[in-house]
């Protein structure tokens, strides 16, 4: 196993580094007038940019899924207003814009509760838009478990717990595992409209240190190859881990 854990992250990097050279020659080609020194002397504040993206998006990530699942549980209620109040919520986040609950839920909503750290109400922001979408993935995942299964499980003796437990949650993770993947590599992009609400993250230091430079592919590359090295590797756990739960249902 390690040496195809290093294989596949010197072919991640690869792929990284072969991007990267792509783009600067084609841009090269058009004799764009690259100035990288400039750029270099903001080097700290892009890494401390991509660390603040890096934390908004671990901690969006664990909310994302805690939201979702809480939502799931909601919608399979048997209780009718819980139900309902679940499927709202989910509509909503999903039917409006991220945009428009960023700027609502801060100015507004987080203004009402005196809660003034833009990167905790961004966190959580993010997390629930996230989460009503990971909501629908995880819903989907349990129900499409047959009735034949929870049939055979109440037929050896398992109570609903135990049931979920051993049967319905084993086979869903695998099922909800690439649209889950997808959602979070989809919430660490989203993580760039945070600076509406003054939250300085990976791009709105680049837009600062363009700017600033006088720069514009300088920062962009790099940015881009930030990304890639958080998105690529997630998406290879997430297979590894598809691969690691298979099995015939």
């Amino acid at each position: 196993m390690p040496n195809s854990l290093t294989r596949r992250l010197i072919w991640t990097f690869v792929l990284i580094a072969g991007a990267s050279l792509l783009l600067y020659a084609t841009f090269a080609s058009v004799h764009y007038p690259w100035n990288w020194s400039n750029a270099w002397s903001y080097r700290f504040q892009f890494l401390w940019g991509w660390g603040t993206t890096l934390a908004i998006s671990l901690g969006a990530s664990i909310v994302s899924i805690l939201v979702g699942f809480g939502l799931m549980v909601g919608r399979r209620s048997p209780t009718t207003p819980l139900r309902l109040f679940c499927h709202g919520t989910v509509e909503l986040l999903r039917g409006s814009p991220l945009l428009v609950q960023l700027l609502l839920g801060y100015y507004i909503l987080a203004n009402r509760l005196n809660i003034n750290d833009p990167i905790l109400v961004g966190m959580i922001l993010l997390g629930f838009f996230e989460g009503a979408y990971l909501a629908e993935i995880f819903r989907g995942a349990v129900e499409s478990i047959g009735a034949s299964q929870r049939e055979a499980a109440k037929a050896v003796g398992f109570n609903k717990v135990q049931m979920y437990r051993h049967v319905i949650i084993p086979q869903a993770i695998r099922r909800a595992l690439p649209g889950t993947t997808g959602q979070l590599v989809s919430l660490i992009k989203d993580s760039s409209l945070l600076s509406v609400i003054g939250i300085e993250e990976l791009v709105q230091k680049v837009r600062i240190m363009n700017s600033s430079s006088y720069t514009a592919l300088e920062g962009y590359l790099p940015l881009a190859a930030a990304y890639l090295i958080v998105t690529l590797p997630l998406s290879w756990y997430a297979s590894r881990l598809e691969r690691r739960f298979a099995f015939e249902t």
